[in-house]
């Protein structure tokens, strides 16, 4: 989401010729103008810490998102808070414009810092194919995945769908039990091997979470991907691939990895195991329809606003 802002030019009035003037009146001009020349610093930096406020607020509600793009409430939500942000940030620079305590340096300067971290930039080489490929995937939602998952939810019910994605979920245990070993998390990793114990017994194969329904444990959402930046490997370049949709170089390298701790990739012959994970992601689908038709009429760039919440959902997910 992009924000428009005003810049406000300053026009300064050049001072009059003094030839004729005395030393007094001379002095008292040129301080005069000083005085107002620092008035008109102190109102350029006020504006200015007011549209990187504004930028920073649009930022922050437009990249919350949910698994790669955000619900509808989360939508909702996203509009009413950034609109309050946008009203604050004018009323702010109005308000600093007539205050006699104008914004000093050092609050400038935490803004721009704070900008900085919040801005994430990543190298998209492959801009060309990258959009092609959004524009493939676009259209294979609406024509397709989006009429498959809106026919299999209203045949399959709710509680028979949820059950389908424990299973899943469980069933994926390893991936997140090792890389919670390689990252060192020795406490997360504790608590999937139990996930995995409770829910595949209690919770008849995982169809059922007692786990975090009766106990509390939580599941630890980690993978190949973030196992490898907190090694140290920096995402690359962004990339768009069919079917599967964005991601990066070092994220690809991590998804690959993954389906080697992953049963489902085992199950022979390999269409079944397609044809299993097909039907894996068609019952995800099927819970989050119209969140994508939301996070577009909220954009209005969708492919940067798909870039750069994609890049905040990975970074946050490492920082866990």
């Amino acid at each position: 989401m992009r924000v428009r802002a005003d810049y406000y030019k300053m026009v300064q009035n050049s001072p009059q010729s003094a030839g004729c003037l005395s030393a007094d009146t001379l002095r008292q001009r040129q301080m005069a103008e000083g005085r107002k020349q620092k008035s008109g610093d102190k109102r350029q930096k006020s504006v200015l810490c007011s549209l990187i406020s504004a930028v920073l607020a649009v930022i922050n509600v437009s990249c919350a998102v949910s698994e790669k793009s955000p619900s509808a409430n989360n939508i909702a939500k996203i509009s009413a808070n950034g609109q309050q942000a946008l009203i604050a940030s004018d009323n702010g620079a109005l308000a600093s414009e007539n205050s006699a305590e104008p914004t000093t340096d050092n609050e400038f300067d935490l803004l721009e810092d704070e900008l900085d971290e919040q801005i994430v930039e990543v190298a998209d080489p492959l801009e060309p194919w990258n959009r092609l490929m959004f524009n493939v995937n676009d259209t294979l939602y609406f024509w397709v995945v989006k009429p498959c998952a809106q026919t299999y939810k209203a045949v399959v019910p709710e509680p028979a769908r949820t059950g389908v994605r424990n299973f899943f979920h469980n069933l994926t245990t390893p991936i997140r039990y090792v890389n919670c070993l390689l990252q060192g998390k020795g406490d997360s990793a504790d608590t999937e091997l139990r996930r995995f114990l409770v829910n595949t017994t209690v919770g008849v194969l995982g169809f059922g979470d007692p786990a975090r329904d009766k106990y509390g444990l939580e599941p630890a959402e980690e993978d190949l991907g973030q196992t490898l930046a907190i090694h140290g490997f920096d995402n690359g370049f962004y990339i768009v691939w069919p079917f599967l949709g964005p991601s990066t170089v070092r994220d690809s390298v991590g998804m690959a990895g993954d389906q080697f701790l992953n049963p489902v990739r085992y199950v022979e012959p390999w269409e079944t195991s397609v044809g299993i994970s097909a039907g894996s992601a068609l019952n995800e689908g099927s819970f989050h329809i119209g969140e994508y038709e939301d996070f577009k009429a909220a954009s209005l760039e969708p492919y940067i606003a798909m870039r750069e919440a994609y890049i905040q959902y990975r970074n946050k997910q490492i920082e866990k």
